[in-house]
């Protein structure tokens, strides 16, 4: 597998597994936000897009 050139390095493809569809997260945003495998994220539709935070259980 090649290197993405550093201007492409956010680029990422959208794929399917099962009934939902999934899309990978650079290493270094996840590492700048002390992400952990299996934590819980909230997805929010916004105009033209969506956002991604950590979930906070209220």
């Amino acid at each position: 597998m090649t290197r993405r050139k550093l201007e492409e390095k956010n680029i990422r493809k959208l794929g399917r597994r099962g009934n939902s569809y999934i899309m990978s997260v650079p290493i270094e945003i996840v590492r700048e936000l002390g992400w952990r495998e299996k934590q819980k994220i909230q997805v929010k539709r916004i105009h033209g897009g969506f956002t991604v935070r950590d979930w906070k259980n209220n």
